[in-house]
Formats: structure tokens, C-alpha cells, sequence
């Protein structure tokens, strides 16, 4: 964590990555409060895909490229739904893996650009919003500019922690969780009655890559009949594979689930609901149990720029259905049950926020103001804690000093908030 002499003329501001609620809460926060002290303020549209062609020939256009931001434009925006400045998950800092690969001129090229289009504008502090990549890409830019000859113009850096997977290590809650569970937990609620009223299972698919926060949180709130993420992969629902990687001939071992035993449980709840006289409900997976798929399945799905499997790809509550039905006719002797699936998620990315979104979301973008402003940081990430209490973590604690990865905060296994879902659930004689 360093500390920025200057003081701010204009600061950035840059969305990154997927939507989520309170978006327009937090730029919007962020902004007024440069504004308030005689700070210009533009809006970079698009994330990093504004920088890609930067050049000599190529200057930053306003309009096309970034906005100018002031008070008529912040008028009545912070329970806006959307993202006033856009978003995209261009990511210049991808050939970047290790601290030397900035030492390569070509590799950090993308970080150059970056730098040099934020410079030709007169920027001097950005505001990053965005999830853990996000973050990688904001700990790589000040990496970038630590290499810098003696007395180069700095653009000190802070992130705003962005997703409603709430899978952030370094904050107990990030903006838009609330709003989304709220969301996928009214849906969830709304098919329970579909599903009572023709006696059937709804198989839900719910976004949550690396972590069953927004899973879990949206079936407990909706009252679901069973959720599964990728931390309830472990003990007999884990088991491993070989297999040959194509390009390299090499033979390697991943972890994936035990289909058998996940479908067991699913099947299992199922047969005690009906003993109970339920024969309906609603099943959530998170969907990142589709990188826990076989390899069979999963090697032909695209990854984004990030290198994270294309999950939409997958289906994953399309096999899940055909997979359930076929467990259940084994363990009923031929029985049936009607199975829909379904993919929930993305309706809850642009939701209009809820009173504590807009809240944290105002916070975190005042805090970004005082970090840069008041407190001369570069290099750091802006958290809550307690009652909006703003404080600021380094990233060098946030990101691995030699892989420069993030760590993703899963849901502890056995901890209160997991055992709440299992407390919930029809209780099996496992």
C-alpha cells in the first residue's frame, strides 16, 4: 500500500465484468463526491475495451469512448438500474502471471496502452469497480506503474468490490448480493406454487461460478427444497479422474463430483418429501458444479478471456434433469416424476437495488473518494465492515505476490451460514 502526494485533478471511473445492482450507486457516490471538492470526473464506457486500440491514430473519442461526468448527469441515478458507463470484460492484463512478465515489453503492452490513453486525458486516479478479475487487472496496472522510470506521472488506483457472487475475500458483503437473492428468491417462490400446483420439480440452475453464496442465499430466502454448490463437493460426493490433455499428450487428475452420490441426495430428498406428502419442489445447483462435469463433457466448452469455462455451454440443469429422472425410475422401480429445468440469474443482474444495496453501494463509492483523496492511497481496495464502516485493504493481501491470482471466499463447509440451508432442508437419514 503506497501513499499519493497530488492532489486530484480528474479521476476515472471504470465499470468491469458482469452487472450487478447498485452499480449506478456506487459511480454515482464515487463521483459526486470528486465533484464536491473540484475534481473533473469522466466515466470510462466499456470497461478496458475502451483502451484496445488506443494509438497515435486511435485517440479516445468522449461519447464513444468515455463521458464526462458532472451533477445534471448524477441527477436521481443512484437507485437507477443498469450501468451508467457500461461494462465489458476485456482484460488487459491476461499474458500477465507473474511479476516478470512485466519486465517483457510486448506482454505488458496492453498495460501501456492503458496507462497512455488514461495520461492523454489528463487522468490522475482511477476508480476500478469489478469483481476478482477486476481486481487482478487493478493489482497489474499498479504493478505496471511501480516499473516506471524515476518520476513518471503515477495514476494511483483503487477497486471497488463488484459481484453478486459474493464469493470477495476482504468484505463480508458486496453490493448487489442482497438485491439478487431478493430477486432469484421471489422467482424461486413463484415456481414452489407452480410447482405444488402440478405436482413436478423445478431443477434450478443459479449463477455462482467459484462459490454457492447467491445459491445458497437464494434458496434459503426462497425456501427450496435442496441446494448444492461447489462446496458440498467433498467427502462422498467427490471423487477424481484421469485424463490426456489433447495438445500436450500429458496425462493429468482432476477432482470432479460423484455423480452417483450427488444424484442419490437429490433423489433422496425427493423420496422424503413425498413421505411427508410433498411430491413437488425446487432443486438450486450453482452453476459452477458444471467445472465438477466430467471431462467429456466439459473440454469442447469455450472460456472467456479470464480462461473460465463458458458454463451457458453446459446446460447444466438440462443433464440434470435427464440425470434425475433416471435415478428416480431406478430407486421407484420405473416411477416418474415431472422435471423442468431452468437457468435463473441474469433478470437479477440490472434489478433496481434494495435500500441496503443503494446504501453499501453509496459507501463504497464515498470510500473510494476518501481513499484517493483524503488518504493518498494507491493500491488498495475499498471494504466495509460492521455498521458501513469504510476501511482499506492492500491488494498485496488480496493477491497471490507470485501466481498474482485472487483467493475466492467460498461458503465455509459446517460454518452457521452453511449449516442454515442444511437446517431448512427435508432432513435425510444420510
Amino acid at each position: 500500500m503506497s501513499e499519493s502526494t497530488s492532489k486530484i485533478k480528474k479521476a476515472a471511473i471504470l465499470f468491469a465484468g458482469g452487472p450487478a445492482p447498485a452499480a449506478n450507486a456506487v459511480i454515482s457516490a464515487a463521483a459526486v463526491s470528486f465533484l464536491r471538492h473540484g475534481s473533473e470526473v469522466i466515466g470510462i464506457k466499456h470497461g478496458y475495451s475502451a483502451f484496445e486500440n488506443f494509438g497515435p491514430d486511435q485517440p479516445l473519442v468522449e461519447g464513444q469512448h468515455y463521458l464526462t461526468i458532472n451533477h445534471p448527469v448524477l441527477k436521481r441515478t443512484r437507485n437507477a438500474q443498469g450501468i451508467m458507463i457500461g461494462t465489458a470484460r476485456t482484460n488487459p492484463g491476461k499474458k500477465i502471471s507473474h511479476p516478470s512478465h512485466l519486465d517483457d515489453a510486448e506482454l505488458r503492452a496492453p498495460l501501456q496502452r492503458v496507462y497512455d490513453a488514461l495520461r492523454s486525458l489528463g487522468v490522475d486516479a482511477l476508480i476500478s469497480i469489478g469483481g476478482d478479475d477486476t481486481l487482478k487487472t487493478a493489482n497489474k496496472f499498479k504493478l505496471f506503474q511501480d516499473r516506471l522510470p524515476a518520476g513518471s506521472p503515477r495514476i494511483p488506483v483503487v477497486h471497488l468490490p463488484k459481484t453478486i457472487d459474493n464469493d470477495y475475500s476482504g468484505i463480508d458483503f458486496t453490493f448487489g448480493y442482497f438485491t439478487a437473492v431478493e430477486t432469484l428468491a421471489t422467482e424461486i417462490r413463484s415456481l414452489m406454487y407452480d410447482a405444488e400446483a402440478n405436482r413436478a420439480y423445478f431443477i434450478v440452475e443459479c449463477m455462482g461460478r467459484s462459490a454457492g453464496w447467491l445459491a445458497y442465499g437464494a434458496a434459503i430466502a426462497g425456501e427450496a427444497s435442496l441446494v448444492l454448490s461447489v462446496e458440498d463437493i467433498i467427502g462422498k460426493y467427490r471423487t477424481e479422474e484421469s485424463w490426456t490433455d489433447e495438445k500436450t499428450g500429458e496425462q493429468k487428475t482432476r477432482t470432479i463430483m460423484n455423480i452417483d452420490a450427488v444424484l442419490d441426495l437429490i433423489v433422496g430428498t425427493m423420496l422424503a418429501r413425498e413421505r411427508d406428502g410433498k411430491d413437488y419442489g425446487v432443486i438450486v445447483l450453482a452453476e459452477g458444479l458444471a467445472e465438477y462435469l466430467p471431462m467429456s463433457i466439459i473440454k469442447d466448452a469455450s472460456r472467456d478471456e479470464h480462461g473460465h469455462i463458458a458454463v451457458a455451454e453446459v446446460k447444466l440443469y438440462e443433464r440434470f434433469v435427464r440425470l434425475v429422472e433416471k435415478c428416480y425410475a431406478a430407486r421407484t422401480n420405473g416411477g416418474k416424476r415431472r422435471l423442468r429445468g431452468l437457468q435463473l440469474g441474469y433478470e437479477s443482474r440490472c434489478a433496481k437495488p434494495t435500500a441496503f444495496d443503494a446504501m453499501l453501494g453509496s459507501q463504497l463509492g464515498v470510500g473510494a473518494y476518501r481513499a484517493l483523496a483524503e488518504k493518498k492511497l494507491d493500491g488498495v481496495m475499498v471494504s466495509l465492515q460492521g455498521q458501513l464502516e469504510l476501511c482499506y485493504v492492500p491488494f498485496e493481501k488480496l493477491v497471490d505476490p507470485e501466481t498474482l491470482v485472487t483467493v475466492v471466499r467460498r461458503i465455509e463447509p459446517n460454518s452457521d451460514f452453511h449449516r442454515l440451508a442444511r437446517f431448512l432442508e427435508t432432513q435425510l437419514n444420510d
